[in-house]
């Protein structure tokens, strides 16, 4: 199941982050940040049998969102979360009325690479030393529909 990530959350998620990104792990004070403090984000969990399997960070800012990071538990690869995360994602992002919904990945990283092209991003730019470790990351978008008429937009 899908919910919006708490507090309680974010010891398993920084565990989670360590053991994933060992070099460059995003703080628990990150994520407590995006909860309280960045009125775009978005943060959700996948959660089973009261464990968390994977977490995500999406912003929407007027046309545009961003999947700002997504992450599976590594126990749990190639058990259709990560495709779960993005389905709720895009479909957030289109109820939004977002034009594009874009990421950054390590060139490094193909099993995400290729997540992110079987939903239809394409390899729009090179973020040349993006990484802390001086790794580059693929700027990766996925066009979406963005309102459809006047009457989508509220007042």
């Amino acid at each position: 199941m899908i919910r919006p990530m708490t507090k309680e959350d974010l010891p398993a998620i920084a565990a989670m982050e360590m053991e994933l990104f060992p070099g460059s792990p995003w703080p628990q004070a990150e994520f407590l940040y995006e909860m309280e403090e960045n009125p775009f984000a978005h943060l959700d969990v996948y959660e089973e049998n009261g464990e968390i399997l994977g977490y995500m960070d999406w912003w929407v800012t007027y046309e545009q969102a961003q999947l700002a990071n997504i992450a599976v538990a590594r126990k749990a690869w190639g058990r259709g979360i990560g495709s779960a995360m993005m389905d709720h994602c895009v479909s957030g992002a289109e109820k939004a009325g977002c034009e594009m919904l874009s990421l950054e990945v390590r060139v490094s990283n193909e099993r995400a690479i290729a997540l992110y092209e079987k939903y239809g991003f394409i390899k729009a730019a090179v973020r040349r030393h993006y990484y802390e470790n001086g790794e580059d990351a693929h700027l990766m978008i996925k066009p979406l529909g963005g309102l459809t008429d006047d009457s989508d937009i509220s007042d």
